[in-house]
């Protein structure tokens, strides 16, 4: 953008699911190209990463940002695509950004209400993704949506981590990979307070498991082949459920359950034979808000086994925005001042 360039202006609006952000972009960014989300995805990083820095980091928005680029589909019955964005750069699939797109989609008439049929269709980089909305009126309460194949790719694994010694870990895939580590084993509370501790902890184990794991998803997609981030476990306690937290992109620390991540949770549980397929059961997160999680189905991935889960929560809309980014701005293209 030069100097001389009239502003842009980018409206979206603003949500959360379980607590954690998504700005969903409704207009002033350019659709990017490409017949599948994978294709997209990758245009996407290649032409239109200094917006996406514009609208996640600092002064727009923060390290802990996350965004929705809804697309046209990519698929003859897809209702919309998308396109996940965070502090970091472009995720391959987002469990809250599902459910706080399909409620304020269908609230704000992103997604056409009456579409023939009772679901909504997504087209992500990962694959296909079904929501069914819970309605009252035209009010969404919940939404439970149907991942993509889920799958346990390495169970008792480990690794040295600097700090930290030995860390023990299961690898599993829920639309991204994820290193699932046992809080408890490494004296880790998983309380809002230790914040800074998890973060830490979390990026240290990803760097050490990346260095050391070869990260392949079977059908052979390589934007697939990377390591999203880590999931800290806590297990359950009394009457309160399993919790987990994860710590994922630059440092970024999710507030929800997040949905990709008690994927491959409800994937680990029933490779482990803890929770029998079709049984529900509930997650909660840093700051105590739940989703649910199931393994609907079981399934294969190449020649693993795998599950299709589904997950439930619930978004709320929190306001409506417009972002200028002025070519005389210095800070247009933002800044992030914690990594």
């Amino acid at each position: 953008m030069a100097a001389e360039d009239p502003p842009r202006t980018i409206r979206t609006i603003e949500a959360h699911t379980a607590g954690e952000p998504l700005r969903i972009v409704v207009d002033g960014f350019p659709t990017p190209r490409g017949d599948t989300m994978l294709e997209r995805r990758h245009d996407a990083r290649a032409r239109l990463d200094g917006l996406r820095r514009a609208l996640m980091w600092e002064p727009r928005g923060h390290a802990d940002m996350y965004g929705a680029l809804p697309t046209p589909p990519a698929t003859p019955d897809g209702d919309l695509g998308v396109l996940f964005l965070h502090n970091e750069g472009w995720s391959t699939m987002c469990g809250h950004g599902i459910v706080a797109l399909v409620t304020a989609g269908l609230q704000e008439g992103l997604i056409p209400a009456d579409r023939g049929h009772p679901e909504v269709r997504l087209d992500t980089p990962a694959g296909r993704v079904t929501a069914w909305p819970e309605l009252d009126g035209t009010r969404v309460r919940s939404v439970t949506f149907r991942n993509v194949p889920s799958f346990a790719l390495a169970l008792d694994a480990s690794v040295d981590v600097p700090g930290l010694g030995r860390v023990g870990y299961d690898l599993a895939f829920g639309g991204a990979f994820y290193a699932y580590v046992d809080a408890d084993a490494l004296g880790l509370e998983l309380e809002p307070a230790a914040t800074a501790r998890l973060i830490e902890a979390g990026v240290a184990i990803r760097r050490a498991v990346e260095s050391s794991a070869e990260i392949r998803h079977p059908t052979g997609a390589d934007d697939l082949n990377f390591l999203y981030g880590t999931i800290l476990v806590r297990a359950a306690r009394g009457d309160a459920p399993s919790r987990n937290v994860c710590v994922f992109a630059d440092g970024e620390v999710d507030r929800s359950p997040t949905g990709t991540g008690v994927s491959g949770r409800a994937a680990l549980a029933v490779a482990r034979g803890t929770l029998a397929p079709g049984e529900w059961t509930t997650i909660e997160s840093l700051i105590g808000t739940r989703f649910d999680v199931r393994a609907a189905e079981t399934t294969r991935v190449g020649e693993l086994d795998a599950v299709v889960p589904e997950v439930r929560g619930t978004a709320f809309v929190t306001g409506r925005a417009e972002h200028v980014l002025d070519p005389a701005d210095p800070l247009r293209d933002g800044f992030l001042l914690r990594r």
